[in-house]
């Protein structure tokens, strides 16, 4: 039942789906150009103007942005069967939201998309291990640096003595977080390797272990982290970049200048006790060192199952609204009327012709900056239903086309109306042939669900990356998830196969 009010959501946003992406497109480009020439004169309006504090304040929460996946610095373990977030840096943001006096709500997204999430204000800051470069300060404005480290490489302990710096790696490839100063420092001074980006560190040690990768960059907590949790690995530090290269600081979107000075006076309340070095970094040491004495992959069965029922919500809602939307534009697409069948075609062939992963960032990031509210599961499952609607459509206007005319005619000699005719004689018959097509369609959306993950929706893929991260382990976690999709899509190949069968004894 907890889910029902997102949810609800849903029914007041499909009015708006088809006009949406594009007012939203087209306010995303007014604000980006309006911003970017115009930068030094709207800065000084902003300061005058900002109310960011005043607006934290006014709803009592404070969303912080993180990728969970960076021990020491934010990472996750199981308290009570619960996802409970650790590490110095939220320490951190509990110690800025108790200063403000307001609650802390953590939205944990892969590391490329913090950037976008506050420039549209789905997050208030950004407190993920980022570093301060010129590039992200012409888009978004930092704090005071509260941590500074060195960049060091995670190895593969049996390969020691054959990577000792960072030329060694000539020719070899490199494992970077995408989006991250390591991503930048390999870019810049390292032309002698090859470099493969990933969005997960989880997924860059998996790559190291399986010898995807010969090496990952990482900053030395981290590396030390990993290494010090799996015997097989080791570290190395890398002497690359400047000293201030490895400078961490909270994030903030442009303007929000009061937010700003908040959190600086909770930075130097920090550092003036020292407390990431005294308190924060030994606690996160001792969650991570939890686990090789109590956790096993067994023990987060509650994380797979939590991400099972949010996989199947997303496909079941989804399987409702794209089968609706599918047969609407289905219509549409068959009509006589050249501007319905042009928005059908439009529709389609561009759905079509876009990755959902980008149709998913697009409703979260571009229809979400308008509709501030839009929770993301709710983003996700309309982004998901949109998607399938365009493939449903066409799956469905096939089967209606291999009906024979005469059909429609002996139906209609019959008194029927066009609507009687097509409820009870063509849709009929038109979906006892495309059954396994849409059958098809269904498993592809269950496994597809996956995708949603990248804008922090928990469902299985997303808890599958939370046991990675906590665990230290990656190909394990993997296969149960793997098994786990397979039950599910078998499953509902039977289901499925029993009402073909039901209807073929009908006929």
């Amino acid at each position: 039942m907890k889910h029902l009010k997102p949810l609800f959501m849903l029914f007041i946003l499909c009015a708006s789906l088809i006009f949406a992406p594009l007012n939203a497109f087209a306010a995303a480009t007014s604000s980006s150009s309006s911003s970017s020439s115009s930068a030094t004169s709207s800065s000084t309006n902003t300061a005058a103007t900002d109310d960011s504090l005043q607006r934290v304040k006014q709803k009592g929460t404070l969303v912080v942005g993180t990728s969970a996946d960076y021990p020491p610095f934010e990472f996750t373990t199981k308290q009570n069967g619960k996802t409970k977030y650790v590490g110095f840096e939220m320490q951190l943001a509990r110690q800025f939201a108790k200063d403000l006096g307001v609650k802390l709500v953590i939205k944990n997204m892969d590391f490329d998309s913090l950037l976008v999430a506050l420039e549209t204000h789905k997050v208030d800051t950004v407190i993920a291990g980022m570093n301060v470069t010129p590039e992200r300060e012409k888009n978004v404005d930092f704090s005071k640096a509260y941590y500074k480290g060195n960049n060091f490489f995670l190895i593969n302990k049996a390969d020691k003595n054959k990577y000792k710096s960072a030329k060694n790696f000539t020719g070899k490839t490199v494992g970077v977080q995408n989006g991250t100063t390591q991503y930048n420092l390999v870019k810049q001074y390292m032309k002698y390797a090859h470099m493969r980006g990933l969005a997960k560190v989880s997924s860059l040690v998996i790559a190291l272990q399986s010898h995807k990768v010969d090496g990952v960059l990482l900053d030395e907590p981290t590396a030390r982290a990993y290494a010090n949790n799996n015997s097989n690995l080791t570290t190395f530090n890398s002497h690359l970049g400047s000293s201030n290269s490895g400078a961490k600081a909270m994030a903030f979107a442009k303007g929000d200048k009061s937010l700003e000075a908040a959190a600086n006076q909770t930075i130097d309340k920090v550092q003036k006790k020292d407390l990431i070095n005294k308190k924060w970094l030994p606690q996160a040491a001792k969650y991570m060192n939890s686990y090789k004495k109590h956790n096993t992959v067994a023990s987060y069965w509650t994380f797979f199952a939590k991400g099972v029922e949010y996989t199947l919500i997303i496909t079941i809602v989804s399987v409702i609204f794209g089968f609706l939307l599918g047969t609407l534009f289905a219509l549409m697409r068959l009509s006589q009327n050249k501007l319905l069948h042009g928005i059908a075609v439009c529709y389609i062939e561009f759905i079509r012709g876009t990755p959902m992963l980008v149709q998913i960032m697009f409703v979260y990031f571009g229809i979400g900056a308008i509709i501030q509210s839009m929770p993301a599961l709710v983003a996700g499952i309309i982004a998901v239903a949109i998607n399938s609607g365009a493939y449903v459509a066409e799956v469905i206007r096939s089967g209606i086309q291999s009906l024979p005319v005469g059909q429609t005619e002996a139906a209609r000699s019959l008194g029927m109306t066009k609507k009687q005719a097509f409820r009870f004689v063509i849709m009929p018959q038109a979906l006892r042939n495309i059954w396994p097509a849409l059958g098809n369609e269904f498993i592809t959306l269950l496994k597809d669900s996956s995708l949603v993950s990248t804008i922090g929706v928990g469902e299985l893929m997303y808890q599958t990356q939370l046991v990675q991260a906590d665990t230290y382990k990656g190909v394990l976690p993997l296969f149960i998830t793997m098994m786990i999709y397979f039950v599910l899509t078998f499953t509902l190949t039977r289901i499925l196969n029993y009402f073909e069968r039901r209807m073929k004894h009908a006929h």
